[in-house]
């Protein structure tokens, strides 16, 4: 793949063979950043699951002390009280079948949808619309639930939604470019302490294999998961 000059130059500035301490990635991921857009900073880690075994799937949701940087639009599918309840939270849709009707008509003006329990009658029919864009709502990320006032607030203010893919890699957002290395490490302690609780007992051997920071446009800095793991056990 050819990599475009800014790409090679901050390359060239990183030690492919070194594992770097968690904060001197983080410097050196905003260093290297040229973009002339607030990029966001995302983690990538291997870990020592199968994901091809039920009881070695890590997902879960957990809220980020500084947020993503990233203002989310909620949407939400509730009836009766839940309605007034979710537009106060500041829900930026809510609806029912209406709802249903435009996302069916491949309208995905959202960041995220949360639904109560009794609209999933409703929800369940665009399953495969909203699960291959990963928009569904599902009770183990919270977002299937009757508390809508707190679901949506924890959204707003940087709640995510990890999961581990088929290469047993988690991806996460944990910021922009533009915060400041403290609140990116507090951020990415955050997502690995989280990690670390969610690990599934049959997991063997060490747990973080490979640790990677890296901004939308830039090569990915490489951590030394054994400090990561340390840091947040």
């Amino acid at each position: 793949m050819k990599r475009g000059k800014n790409y090679q130059q901050a390359s060239e500035k990183l030690d492919s063979l070194v594992l770097y301490e968690p904060r001197e990635a983080l410097e050196l991921v905003k260093e290297i950043a040229k973009a002339k857009f607030d990029e966001t900073v995302e983690v990538h880690i291997k870990l020592g699951v199968d994901p091809r075994h039920a009881d070695q799937q890590v997902r879960g949701t957990v809220s980020l002390p500084n947020g993503t940087g990233k203002t989310r639009k909620v949407l939400v599918f509730a009836k009766g009280e839940k309605i007034k309840e979710a537009e106060l939270a500041g829900a930026d849709y809510v609806g029912g079948e209406d709802l249903a009707e435009k996302i069916q008509g491949g309208w995905f003006d959202f960041d995220v949808a949360v639904a109560t329990p009794d609209m999933m009658a409703v929800v369940g029919k665009m399953g495969k619309i909203l699960g291959p864009r990963g928009l569904m709502p599902n009770p183990k990320a919270g977002t299937v639930t009757f508390d809508i006032e707190r679901t949506i607030k924890e959204l707003k203010a940087g709640r995510i939604e990890y999961r581990v893919d088929k290469s047993a890699i988690v991806h996460a957002p944990i910021g922009r470019i533009s915060f400041e290395v403290d609140k990116l490490q507090e951020n990415l302690n955050a997502f690995a302490e989280a990690l670390l609780k969610a690990r599934p007992a049959a997991a063997k051997g060490q747990y973080m294999r490979s640790v990677t920071v890296c901004s939308t446009m830039s090569p990915g800095v490489k951590i030394n998961p054994l400090v990561l793991m340390a840091a947040n056990k």
